[in-house]
């Protein structure tokens, strides 16, 4: 044999070694700490309440065309994180949702934190009145409130004719929040009664289906004029 050729033979044995080296032993298991990781922050959000107080988990349904749309989660601030998204607003927990609604007022704009020591009282008054979840509460007042037919205007040749239509559940849920939202704004302004009592009073009132309350008047009143313009 000659010495190129046992050159050769030399370089390929090192080559095989290298390979041998570098490729990976299936016998050893790949470490999990991601998986573990991941698995620990699901319980940590699983097991986290609203406020520190509210249980989110077992919240119940009975309209199934808003449950899409009415998402309940433990956290009421996100900072805006969706508020340059078209639609994302659907995505934010309903909490936050109708925190956002109580601000959108000449005095109360942009006060977050203090509509948010509002919301949180007042959910301790629901609670203690009726011995209840107050995210369900709210829930059930947004199930309530939100209309299912509305009028549109349609013009013929110059004249301009109410038609009914039905309501898409996205804007179910926006036009609920609006109704409470306003109720408590006139129930509330420059008068003697606190605003927490007033939220209080409200959500309770629409959870019930009580006609007393603004948000459930306001809503029959709209299928009433939609109802007259089939």
């Amino acid at each position: 044999m000659s010495e190129e050729e046992q050159a050769a033979d030399v370089d390929a044995d090192a080559d095989a070694d290298v390979a041998a080296e570098t490729e990976p032993d299936e016998s050893e298991p790949e470490p999990e700490v991601e998986a573990e990781d991941d698995d620990a922050e699901t319980e940590a959000v699983s097991g986290a309440k609203l406020f520190g107080r509210w249980d989110v988990s077992d919240i119940e349904y009975r309209d199934p065309s808003t449950e899409r749309y009415l998402v309940v989660t433990p956290v009421a601030h996100t900072a805006g994180r969706h508020a340059g998204k078209q639609f994302q607003k659907s995505e934010i927990s309903v909490v936050e949702r109708f925190i956002n609604r109580l601000m959108q007022t000449e005095e109360n704009t942009g006060k977050k934190q203090q509509t948010l020591n509002l919301v949180r009282e007042s959910f301790e008054i629901i609670h203690t009145r009726t011995e209840e979840n107050p995210v369900q509460i709210l829930v059930r007042a947004v199930e309530n409130a939100a209309p299912r037919e509305e009028t549109v205007r349609l013009k013929y040749g110059g004249i301009s004719v109410p038609k009914a239509v039905d309501v898409a559940p996205q804007r179910r849920v926006d036009q609920a929040l609006k109704f409470i939202a306003e109720g408590v704004q006139s129930a509330s302004f420059k008068t003697p009664t606190s605003a927490e009592e007033v939220i209080a009073t409200q959500l309770i009132g629409a959870a019930n289906g009580d006609v007393q309350a603004y948000a459930v008047s306001q809503k029959e009143e709209k299928e009433r004029v939609a109802a007259a313009a089939r």
